[in-house]
């Protein structure tokens, strides 16, 4: 009623929308701890753990001749990297602010702005986190050697921007069925823990095996990044192009979800909850 109507077009449009992002980006990446330092040590903490409680599994199992020729650590890096930002950024979009929010009372502010300023803030996180320990393990054990790091890098983006759109399509159902979405997308970040494939090479597998695999973006991502970071592995049971497509699909498939939400959006949906 009392809210001014303007017509921004264009330019200034576009900038205008982007510095929202921005700094519901830095909201949301503050949103974990108060400081953001702290925030960050978290998150390379849990990546550390992550690498060493495989790195130990793999020792005593003895598994680690049936690893690609090269950095043993890199190798589980290479996997570990890839399963957090998938994972940690579905997490992220399904736990964005809805239509229902507060802070969709404040004019500019709108489900667009949450949703990338979620899936922005995992991406700066892990990729943060990434340059870190690498960082520290080239200086401070052996040096660390991409074979092809920008593509490797990209197999990083498709894993996160497949994480985003499967976290899409839960965010759309979220309101209908919240319990369902709590429990699917927790089954599904579980199952990734095997399903990702990080802990075995995609050429190693038998046929019959490799079928339970390859409906998994992440696996096709996971192998394609080992397959540009390590000169003597290259995949032939795997492509980017599969996680890539089926993200887009499924992005379309969650959009479409999401604004048929917003317009039957209610502050009432969560009060029987």
């Amino acid at each position: 009623m009392f809210q001014q109507q303007t017509n921004a077009r264009g330019l200034k449009s576009g900038s205008r929308l982007l510095e929202l992002i921005y700094h519901a980006t830095v909201r949301s990446v503050r949103q974990s701890h108060g400081n953001a330092l702290v925030g960050l040590m978290m998150n390379i903490m849990q990546t550390v753990i992550f690498v060493m409680a495989f790195f130990v599994m793999f020792s005593v199992l003895g598994l680690r001749g049936n690893v690609v020729r090269g950095d043993f650590l890199l190798y589980i890096m290479s996997g570990i990297f890839l399963f957090l930002t998938h994972t940690k950024s579905l997490s992220a979009v399904v736990g964005s602010e809805g239509p229902a929010s507060p802070m969709m009372k404040h004019a500019p502010m709108n489900t667009l702005i949450a949703i990338c300023a979620s899936a922005i803030g995992a991406l700066y996180i892990q990729v943060l986190s990434l340059l870190v320990v690498l960082f520290v393990y080239h200086v401070a054990f052996t040096p660390v050697v991409i074979y092809n790091p920008v593509p490797a890098f990209g197999m990083l983006l498709i894993a996160w921007f497949s994480g985003v759109a499967i976290g899409m399509v839960f965010l759309a159902l979220k309101p209908w069925l919240p319990g369902f979405v709590g429990i699917g997308s927790t089954i599904y970040s579980r199952a990734n823990m095997i399903a990702s494939g990080k802990m075995f090479l995609a050429n190693t597998l038998p046929a019959n095996r490799r079928s339970l695999f390859d409906w998994n973006p992440l696996f096709h991502a996971i192998d394609q990044a080992r397959g540009y970071t390590f000169l003597n592995y290259n995949p032939h049971y795997s492509s980017y192009s599969y996680p890539l497509i089926l993200a887009v699909v499924l992005l379309m498939i969650g959009l479409m979800g999401e604004f048929y939400t917003r317009k039957h959006a209610s502050i009432s949906w969560s009060a029987r909850r």
